[in-house]
């Protein structure tokens, strides 16, 4: 890629960029998952339903959806150091006013905050991590970002929870907050002030990058495949407690649990990644979508469904760094002057995954309980099955 050329003394100082790139991943990451945890105190606080609760998690995504493209076009000749010290400024001001809101609405404000640097946050550092390793490392830079928001599912989202439980729900945003503030010295430190500044992007680029069919097929797969996830794991918290009976308390630690699942995965997911990401993602669905089907056919058993629900995590984001690969390749191949806003497509991909998964998730929840919710993602997991062999073919 890009004109960040390899060095012995670049190589290490890569190491460092990642390192710091990840810390802020783990801030984000805990922030974007964190009201899974908060549903039923958000419910209880503001006299709302569980299905309008959820916002917290779909409104969020609406805000990384709508971030992702247009801040990346916006900041696309900012120098790259303070891009991402800006971009830890408004994560901490957006979390410190979801902590101090009086209303849901206020809540929902803050988190969209939040959210709308989110998307710029991983599309930057996924072009920044890819341009200063070798090709050959490229799926395991990627993954080693990812792998701090899947810390922050292990640590962050639990502990988040626990505080949550224990001191209220605003003292999990405000240690959202702190985490923010350790995550902006770090890359005021770590991130190089000379790192190479990308080119000017055109708005309607975007519509030249969607009308490649490849391009269209890999953002399509991402939707459907990352998101299947989302219809139950938006609602693990009342799933667990509602239907397989688990202590709240228990909840906590199930979710630690959970994020290990997720971090091994991750970790697997790269390594296949690296050899052929298109042939990875397609088990990596099928497995995921079998997984979903047993967890709704186990939902109601507590050891059982517990199973089902920690394999869940094993195989959730185990797509993420294939997914993310392969929109880099295929922009580097056809459009190498719009990498930088095709993988900011793909973080809106993402995005509008969560988007459809929890939206199709509250839907259920409202019509039909909590225990259809698994069989959504199933459907979701065919059509990303079905999107990959055909982009597989058409790249072929």
């Amino acid at each position: 890629m890009g004109g960040y050329q390899m060095t012995e003394k670049q190589d290490q100082h890569a190491t460092l960029i990642l390192w710091s790139l990840a810390i802020s991943a783990f801030a984000i990451g805990s922030t974007e998952f964190i009201s899974v945890g908060l549903l039923p105190l958000l419910v209880s606080q503001f006299k709302i339903s569980l299905a309008m609760a959820s916002l917290t998690v779909s409104g969020y995504a609406f805000g990384v959806m709508i971030g992702a493209p247009v801040l990346t076009i916006l900041t696309a000749r900012w120098n790259r150091h303070t891009l991402m010290v800006g971009i830890m400024i408004v994560f901490i001001l957006g979390n410190l006013i979801a902590a101090s809101a009086q209303n849901f609405v206020w809540l929902l404000f803050g988190r969209l905050i939040a959210a709308v640097i989110h998307g710029l946050f991983m599309s930057v550092s996924s072009v920044i991590a890819a341009d200063v390793v070798a090709p050959s490392k490229r799926a395991s830079a990627i993954a080693m970002i990812f792998t701090g928001l899947t810390v922050a599912t292990v640590t962050g989202v639990p502990l988040g929870t626990f505080i949550g439980q224990h001191f209220g729900w605003r003292f999990s945003f405000l240690f959202l907050a702190l985490i923010g503030l350790a995550s902006l010295l770090a890359t005021w430190i770590l991130i190089p002030r000379n790192l190479p500044v990308g080119k000017a992007i055109q708005l309607k680029n975007i519509g030249r990058l969607i009308a490649d069919k490849k391009i269209l097929l890999a953002l399509l797969l991402t939707v459907f495949g990352y998101g299947s996830t989302f219809t139950s794991y938006t609602y693990i918290s009342p799933i667990m407690t509602g239907l397989m009976h688990f202590q709240a308390s228990t909840v906590v630690i199930i979710l630690i649990v959970y994020g290990l699942m997720v971090a091994i995965g991750n970790t697997v997911g790269g390594r296949f990644a690296n050899q052929n990401p298109l042939t990875g993602l397609l088990w990596m669905f099928a497995f995921l979508t079998v997984v979903q089907f047993l967890l709704g056919m186990f939902i109601n058993f507590k050891w059982l469904g517990l199973i089902m629900v920690l394999f869940l995590g094993l195989f959730a984001f185990m797509n993420v760094p294939g997914e993310q690969l392969v929109i880099v390749q295929l922009a580097e191949q056809d459009h190498p002057e719009d990498i930088g806003l095709a993988s900011a497509l793909n973080i809106s991909a993402f995005n509008i995954g969560i988007m459809i998964g929890s939206g199709l998730g509250s839907q259920i929840v409202e019509t039909t309980g909590l225990a259809m919710t698994p069989y959504v993602g199933v459907l979701m997991g065919v059509l990303a099955i079905g999107l990959t062999w055909i982009l597989k073919r058409v790249v072929k």
